[in-house]
C-alpha cells in the first residue's frame, strides 16, 4: 500500500489539500497520512467557497462522493489499496454518462435526461477507487461555433486566473475546476482542441491521446471521427496516472483500438537525451497570429529541451493549417448535424446560438463536400504521419492567444479558431497541451507535444523533462 518518498516532507508544507497533485495526494493516502474522506471534504468545501463565482460545475454529487470516500477509506485501512487513484477526487464534463445522474450536455434539450449507463472511462476510474465529485460545465453538447453568447441554462465557467476571462472550450468547467482546485483532475472531450484549449487557457496539462486509445462509450457524441476523450491535470505525472486507468480496448466503443497499453509512469523521468524533437517553428501565414509571449515561450521550450540533450530539428507541416482547418469544419459540421438533426428540425428554438448556427452550417454541407473532405483527410494523415515518424515527437504551438476577456467578444472566437490543435484531430496523433509559463499579466502560455500513434509514453517523457526543468507548477491562481 505504501508509495515511495517521504509523506512528512510534503505534509509539513502549507499547500492546501485542494492544490495537491494526484501523485502527492496518492502518496499521503497510501502512507496513511491522509484520509480519502478528509480529502473529499476539502474539495467539497473548496467548491462551496469558490464555485458560485467560478461556475465550474453543473451538478455536485456531494453525498455520492462522501459515500464513495468512506468506502475507499475502509478498503485502504483493510489493506485493499487499489493503486494511485484510490481515494482521489475528480469530476467529468457533463457529456459523460454516469448511471443514475443527469447528463445535460449543458443544453435545455437534455435538462430532464438521467443516464442509465456509465461511460467506460468513468467506470474505469471508479473501479480504480477514484471519487466522482460531480459533472462539469460545458458548451452545449460539447460543441459550437467558437463563440460564447451567455444564453445556455447554466452560467458560463470562468477562468480562475482572471474571472473576467474565458476558460477555453468546450471542456470549460474541466479547465476551470483543475486550475482552481475544485477537482483534482477532470475528464474532457476534444473534437478540435476542446481538451487542449481549456488546458492552454487555464495553465494545465491537457491530453488528447491517439484516436481509439481512450474509450468514448457512453459519452455524448459530437463528431464521430474527430472526437477524443481524455484528462486535464495539473502535472504530467498526474496525466500518466489517469491515462493508465482509462486507456485500453473497449468492445463497447466501435472505434476503440486493441493495442497494448504500456506503463506510462515507467521511464517517465528518463529525460530527453538523444531524443529527436521536430520543432514546427514556422506555421505559415496563419502562424503569424500568435501572441508574442506564446511564440517566445515556445522558442524557450525548445531551448530548455535542447539543454537537456534533446536534438531539436526544424520541420514543417506537410500542408498549410488552412487545409487541416477546412477538413475539420466540413467533417465536424456534417457529422454533428447528423447527430442532432431531429432536434434541430423540431426543437431548434431550445438550442443556444452557437449550436444552432453550427447546425445551420451542417445543414448546407453537400455529400460531395463531405466526401472531398474525407479524401483530403486521408492525404493529410499519411503526410503528417510521415513527418511525425521522422522524429521521436513534435513541438508545436497550441492556442495562439492567452485567454480572452468576455467583454471583448471579438477575441473569444479567435482564441478557439487560431490554433494548431485541429491538426491532430484530423490525423489522430496523441497531442498534449503543456503550460509554458505566464505572460506579463500572469495569464498562462502553452505549447503542444505530439507523438507517434500509440506512443503516448514518449510524449509524457518529453513533457516531464520540460516540467522538471521549469517552475510553472509552483504557481496557482489566487482566486
Amino acid at each position: 500500500m505504501n508509495t515511495s518518498g517521504s509523506a512528512s516532507a510534503f505534509s509539513d508544507t502549507a499547500t492546501p489539500l485542494h492544490f495537491l497533485s494526484v501523485a502527492e495526494a496518492s502518496h499521503l493516502i497510501g502512507s496513511g497520512s491522509l484520509s480519502p474522506v478528509t480529502l473529499t471534504e476539502a474539495f467539497l468545501a473548496r467548491i462551496d467557497a469558490v464555485d458560485a463565482r467560478l461556475h465550474s460545475y453543473i451538478k455536485v454529487t456531494a453525498e455520492r462522493a462522501l459515500a464513495a470516500a468512506r468506502i475507499a477509506e475502509q478498503e485502504i485501512r483493510s489493506g485493499r489499496w487499489k493503486g494511485p487513484l484510490h481515494g482521489i477526487p475528480f469530476a467529468v464534463k457533463d457529456n459523460y454518462h454516469v448511471a443514475g445522474l443527469p447528463t445535460t450536455g449543458g443544453s435545455r434539450l437534455m435538462l430532464d435526461h438521467v443516464a442509465t449507463a456509465t461511460s467506460t472511462a468513468v467506470a474505469r476510474l471508479e473501479a480504480a477507487g477514484a471519487i466522482l465529485l460531480g459533472k462539469l460545465n460545458t458548451w452545449e453538447y460539447g460543441t459550437g461555433n467558437g463563440g460564447v453568447y451567455h444564453d445556455l441554462p447554466f452560467p458560463v465557467a470562468r477562468n480562475p486566473w482572471d474571472l473576467a476571462r474565458f476558460t477555453g472550450g468546450s471542456s470549460s468547467g474541466a479547465g476551470a475546476a483543475v486550475a482552481a482546485g475544485t477537482a483534482m483532475f477532470a475528464l474532457g472531450s476534444d473534437t478540435g482542441g476542446s481538451i487542449r484549449l481549456p488546458a492552454a487557457a487555464c495553465g494545465l496539462q491537457g491530453f488528447k491521446a491517439t484516436f481509439g486509445r481512450v474509450s468514448r462509450a457512453h459519452c455524448l457524441p459530437n463528431c464521430w471521427t474527430l472526437d477524443h476523450t481524455g484528462p486535464l491535470t495539473w502535472t504530467v505525472e498526474d496525466t500518466a496516472i489517469v491515462m493508465q486507468a482509462i486507456s485500453g480496448f473497449d468492445p463497447d466503443d466501435p472505434s476503440s483500438a486493441d493495442v497494448p497499453v504500456p506503463d506510462y509512469r515507467q521511464g517517465l523521468h528518463t529525460g530527453v537525451r538523444g531524443r529527436v524533437i521536430g520543432f514546427v517553428r514556422d506555421l505559415g501565414p496563419e502562424g503569424t497570429a500568435q501572441d508574442a509571449a506564446n511564440a517566445a515561450a515556445l522558442e524557450e521550450t525548445a531551448r530548455i529541451l535542447e539543454r537537456q540533450g534533446a536534438i531539436i530539428r526544424d520541420v514543417r507541416l506537410p500542408a498549410p493549417l488552412a487545409h487541416y482547418r477546412s477538413v475539420t469544419k466540413v467533417i465536424n459540421w456534417s457529422e454533428s448535424y447528423s447527430i442532432h438533426e431531429q432536434d434541430f428540425l423540431e426543437r431548434s428554438a431550445l438550442m443556444g446560438q452557437a449550436l444552432r448556427e453550427k447546425m445551420m452550417c451542417g445543414f448546407t454541407v453537400r455529400a460531395a463536400d463531405y466526401l472531398a473532405a474525407t479524401r483530403l483527410r486521408r492525404t493529410l494523415v499519411a503526410a503528417t504521419d510521415a513527418l511525425v515518424r521522422s522524429c521521436d515527437a513534435l513541438l508545436i504551438a497550441g492556442a495562439f492567444h492567452v485567454a480572452p476577456r468576455f467583454d471583448e467578444p471579438e477575441t473569444v472566437t479567435p482564441f478557439t479558431a487560431d490554433t494548431a490543435t485541429t491538426v491532430f484531430n484530423v490525423t489522430g496523433h496523441p497531442a498534449l497541451s503543456i503550460c509554458t509559463g505566464y505572460d506579463a499579466g500572469g495569464l498562462p502560455l502553452n505549447a503542444q507535444i505530439v507523438g507517434r500513434f500509440f506512443d503516448e509514453a514518449t510524449v509524457l517523457q518529453i513533457a516531464q523533462a520540460y516540467e522538471s526543468a521549469t517552475p510553472w507548477r509552483d504557481r496557482r491562481p489566487a482566486l
